[in-house]
């Protein structure tokens, strides 16, 4: 998949950049700690500029979420779980993630759109319940475009300071998520014991 994602944005440039990080929003299994270090690598050797990546991007990634959130509005959690279900093995997507984007939006409020932009996986379905709370879309978009203008700027900006060595990104991306998904499994586990417990008081 990265010699296609790669091969993909040297043809189209900006139109590809924009178009592969809006794909990445809506199947998470599309890498963006692949597409935003390399679209930064290419600033080395093509006409493009960090800048521009980096606002490409940014673009990508709001259609990207604004088409999370419509799907958002249009279904309950209970009946997204189930298609996730039956269809996620092909998105490497599981219940489980839903339930994940869901507690930390409701958990962390609005806020959660902007931190969770910077959180593999999570940065692609925090939309989701969003759309089902039905945010204020355009609170939505503005909270989305600032953490996702952090986000891409660090990867672009990474990507071509370090060159042909751009790969090593997604090294350190991939530790930064397991950690990351091992904090919100013990925040989803503290949630659900204080639950339980105040069910069996009640």
């Amino acid at each position: 998949m990265q010699a296609w994602i790669t091969d993909f944005m040297e043809q189209f440039g900006y139109i590809g950049i924009f178009f592969m990080i809006a794909l990445e929003n809506i199947f998470p299994p599309i890498p963006s700690e692949v597409i935003l270090p390399f679209g930064g690598f290419m600033t080395t050797y093509t006409s493009l500029t960090v800048p521009g990546v980096i606002a490409a991007a940014t673009a990508g990634s709001v259609a990207g979420a604004l088409v999370l959130y419509g799907i958002g509005r249009l279904l309950s959690v209970e009946r997204l779980e189930r298609i996730v279900d039956r269809w996620g093995g092909w998105l490497r997507v599981k219940p489980e993630d839903i339930a994940k984007a869901n507690l930390t939006f409701h958990r962390y409020g609005v806020w959660a759109v902007f931190f969770g932009r910077m959180v593999p996986l999570v940065r692609s379905l925090i939309s989701i319940p969003a759309g089902m709370a039905k945010m204020n879309i355009g609170l939505f978009v503005w909270l989305s475009v600032l953490g996702t203008l952090i986000w891409n700027t660090a990867l672009v900006s990474i990507g071509a300071a370090l060159g042909q060595s751009w790969g090593k990104v997604s090294e350190v991306i991939g530790m930064y998520a397991e950690v990351v998904y091992v904090i919100i499994g013990l925040i989803i586990t503290v949630a659900a014991v204080r639950l339980w417990k105040r069910r069996r008081m009640s």
